[in-house]
């Protein structure tokens, strides 16, 4: 438990470098125009901000404060959720540990898995503070609400039936990451977390008032269901200077059995299969999310990756 960061001291000023503007998706709009603006967004950045979702204002300030309330509670409270064994689902973890070649990362992470719906899994989840489990389930449940609306949403403007991503393609258990990064004012001593791209299926993101998260324009990374028509960006989290910085992800991820690959829609005359199908679980270990260079994270092409495998298979 000394590995964690909550307790540890800062360092001097840090100058952080110029947020990202975000293309904006309103789900108050018409129907046709949320679709294309989803499709738009998928297709040149891969991130973007949702707006009237209909989350209540007060699910995501109680899920802020309960996130705020875990890492202010004394060591012996949060202790028997540390492991750094990445194989548990529910897990207590510094950035710390992470074998990166020697970089540093000022994180300290509690995550969350959960079935859908939750059932049982909240009864493996930290009981402090007393609202946690009711509260994480309760956002949870709304979150994944709208990523499922998004991908429907999303579905229909690639052409695709609006329940495409239905079934396997993402019942598998969802991940829930409460983040916290300690104040740390020098860039060249640690990030919050490495440039990266998310594996899963879709993620959601409460970002916290605290600014952080930047994303790489223009990226290399892409997405294998759609043959390359939308993109799996990059993106990484910047430390603060003057406070600690919260945040909240949802992760909906697939079966780990689910065939994961090309949809025929997206494959034809001089737009050939990009990918090899291949499960989840497959897929998983396959992609490589990052390689560390000296100064900046080289990423990995996952069609790269699977060229090789195949070659040496």
């Amino acid at each position: 438990m000394a590995k964690l960061l909550s307790s540890a001291s800062s360092h001097e000023l840090l100058a952080l470098p110029p947020a990202v503007s975000l293309p904006v998706v309103d789900l108050s709009l018409s129907h046709d125009e949320v679709r294309r603006a989803i499709l738009d967004a998928g297709k040149e950045l891969g991130f973007f901000l949702v707006v009237n979702h209909g989350v209540p204002e007060h699910a995501m300030r109680d899920m802020e404060a309960v996130c705020e309330e875990f890492f202010r509670l004394p060591v012996l409270d949060v202790a028997p959720f540390y492991s750094d064994d990445r194989r548990k689902p529910n897990r207590l973890f510094s950035g710390t540990t992470f074998n990166t070649g020697g970089d540093k990362y000022w994180l300290d992470c509690l995550r969350l898995a959960s079935t859908f719906p939750v059932g049982d899994s909240k009864n493996h989840w930290p009981d402090k503070p007393q609202s946690l489990r009711e509260v994480v389930e309760t956002f949870f449940l709304l979150t994944r609400g709208v990523g499922m609306e998004l991908l429907r949403l999303l579905s229909e403007g690639m052409g695709l039936h609006p329940n495409y991503f239905d079934g396997p393609l993402n019942c598998g258990d969802t991940t829930i990451s409460l983040n916290h990064y300690p104040r740390c004012s020098d860039s060249s001593l640690a990030l919050g977390l490495p440039p990266h791209c998310d594996r899963n299926l879709i993620t959601l993101l409460l970002p916290g008032v605290v600014p952080g998260l930047q994303v790489s324009y223009k990226g290399d990374w892409i997405n294998v269901v759609t043959n390359g028509v939308l993109k799996s960006i990059e993106h990484r989290v910047m430390t603060n200077s003057v406070m600690p910085r919260m945040s909240v992800a949802v992760f909906i991820e697939p079966d780990a059995d689910c065939l994961i690959g090309p949809s025929e829609e997206f494959i034809g005359e001089g737009n050939p299969m990009r990918y090899r199908s291949l499960t989840y679980r497959e897929f998983l270990r396959v992609h490589n999310v990052v390689k560390l260079g000296s100064s900046l994270n080289l990423t990995t092409n996952l069609s790269n990756s699977q060229q090789t495998q195949d070659k040496n298979t």
